[in-house]
């Protein structure tokens, strides 16, 4: 009988315990994630808008693709990843300019990652015009065209556009992530990116079950 009232009192230990570390283990409003007050208008629609705001010069978020990457696998089309490029110094802006070229271009999908990886990992510097218009020409792409286009008045209203997104977030660092307009996390705030991606997996799911309940 008191192996059996052992046996039963270990194993209500043991569940208490789990449900402990469970909820030690959510992620907390802040300290891992700033919730918005007032909420920004996100996209219409019953997709969850995601904001990924990043810098292609910043190594962390460089650090952060592979996460992204896997994240995006699982996340499925329940949600939908904005990417907003920082343009906040020259630098930035340079990439910026880039960003939405490539977008406009419809060479994201081939090139987005290969930017990240020959700045970071080659070291080519591509937030240099020449060097970046070289690279791109390696790649199959028309560079005078390219440059045209990431020159034109309408890329550089994206750029701005872009920034007044940075400010009306109270985005001071990246990478960061913003989930349906309420919510801010960042590898800073996370503690780490695979921790923030956590937490923007988290947050998604906590909308939906929201809007499940609506």
């Amino acid at each position: 009988m008191r192996c059996a009232l052992s046996r039963a009192a270990a194993a209500m230990l043991l569940a208490v315990a789990c449900v402990v570390a469970n909820a030690q283990s959510l992620p907390v409003a802040g300290r891992d994630y700033v919730v918005l007050d007032p909420p920004r208008p996100a996209a219409p629609g019953a997709a969850i808008e995601v904001i990924e705001f990043f810098y292609y010069g910043c190594p962390v978020c460089y650090e952060s693709q592979p996460y992204v990457a896997r994240w995006l696998e699982r996340a499925g089309t329940g949600m939908t990843l904005k990417r907003v490029p920082a343009a906040s110094f020259e630098a930035a802006e340079n990439f910026a300019l880039t960003y939405y070229a490539l977008e406009t271009a419809g060479l994201l999908a081939q090139l987005h990652g290969s930017v990240y990886e020959n700045q970071h990992f080659d070291d080519l510097h591509l937030g240099e015009e020449k060097i970046l218009l070289a690279w791109l020409a390696r790649n199959g792409v028309d560079a005078e065209r390219f440059r045209e286009l990431r020159n034109s008045a309408g890329n550089r209203a994206h750029v701005v556009e872009g920034r007044k997104i940075f400010e009306d977030y109270n985005v001071k660092g990246v990478p960061s992530f913003a989930v349906d307009g309420r919510y801010v996390t960042s590898a800073r705030l996370a503690g780490s990116v695979k921790q923030m991606m956590e937490v923007v997996e988290y947050l998604v799911n906590r909308v939906a079950e929201e809007r499940s309940k609506r």
